[in-house]
């Protein structure tokens, strides 16, 4: 390309946008359904139900210490389509590049987004680029879309939760949402915080191989577990219990979290999932998690209840109870 920033003729659908497309998207993304460079991926799927998922990426700062926005574009994605039970199949990404943004920051982003992709075995085989004036944007946002697999007879629903069962999360929370407020900060912690970003499709391959009867799992980005705890109280109908001496939470995140009185409940993650599972179940689930080294933290933290008001209820380590309400607002802006 002629310059290292982008131009808005870079969005113009001609030959800029060719060079750009070609030198950055498909150098990095390299596949055959990819290569053959039409405006729609032509895919082979295994049998079973289509499962798509899509998410929008709008992080800062772009780049993190244990990620960037690339690494969350295609581990957000690829997890939201495996929390069916899936087994991702193909992602797409869209781009809005703002006028004058550092063609080596966004061949960097690409990098990532391939090194993730190629990792997780799911590839990049379709997308788009649009260029806005410079101060219309924020540098870039990625907007993806995943489609999976899912076998006959797996049901994954955060509406099928039942009294009694119970409650596993596959290791610490609030890696994500701390490591960016401390980078913002300029605040150093030892051990340092990173974003936990991961695809979790393999861990959720081995979970529901072993224990079938799983009820529904859900990663809890923005929000935290705390968004997603109620959202499956609405849906199920059901109240839900957790434990605060049961949460895994690094020391740093903790001690991060009471300085600047934040609650790590409602911090996001971006490589944790949730589970619920009968409680007969539940140590056997805990077993194959530990087992798998995305899930080694993994706890037991709760269980579902009955309840007519829905609630999700902490019991404190100081024996009493709180209220985990929905959030309004946000702890911090634009973490996923």
């Amino acid at each position: 390309m002629k310059t290292r920033l982008i131009e808005l003729a870079h969005g113009s659908g001609g030959k800029a946008t060719d060079d750009l497309v070609t030198e950055v998207f498909f150098r990095a993304f390299n596949n055959p359904a990819l290569n053959r460079k039409n405006d729609q991926a032509l895919l082979d799927l295994p049998p079973g139900r289509i499962v798509m998922a899509c998410d929008s990426h709008v992080i800062t700062p772009l780049f993190f210490p244990g990620g960037d926005i690339g690494t969350l574009s295609v581990t957000g994605t690829i997890n939201d389509v495996a929390m069916a039970g899936a087994v991702p199949v193909a992602l797409s990404a869209a781009f809005i590049l703002e006028e004058g943004f550092p063609v080596d920051d966004l061949e960097r982003i690409a990098a990532s987004m391939a090194r993730e992709a190629r990792e997780a075995g799911v590839p990049i085989v379709t997308g788009d680029t649009k260029v806005v004036e410079k101060g219309s944007g924020d540098g870039v946002f990625i907007s993806t879309t995943g489609i999976g697999v899912v076998p006959e007879g797996l049901v994954l629903s955060g509406d099928r939760c039942r009294p009694g069962d119970r409650l596993l999360v596959s290791g610490t929370i609030g890696d994500h949402g701390m490591a960016l407020l401390a980078f913002r900060e300029g605040m150093s912690f030892d051990p340092p915080l990173l974003s936990d970003c991961q695809s979790l499709h393999q861990l959720v391959g081995r979970m529901v191989e072993g224990v079938p009867s799983i009820r529904c799992l859900r990663d809890p980005t923005r929000g935290g577990v705390g968004a997603a705890l109620n959202e499956w109280a609405a849906q199920s109908g059901v109240g839900i219990r957790i434990r605060e001496e049961s949460l895994p939470i690094r020391e740093t995140v903790f001690s991060a979290c009471e300085l600047l009185g934040l609650d790590p409940l409602y911090m996001a993650n971006e490589g944790k999932l949730l589970a619920v599972c009968p409680p007969e179940d539940a140590e056997r689930l805990l077993e194959i998690m530990k087992s798998h080294p995305q899930g080694q933290n993994a706890a037991i933290i709760g269980e579902i209840v009955e309840d007519r008001g829905h609630f999700v209820e902490v019991e404190t380590l100081m024996g009493g109870t709180r209220l985990l309400h929905w959030i309004h607002g946000d702890q911090l802006p634009r973490i996923c």
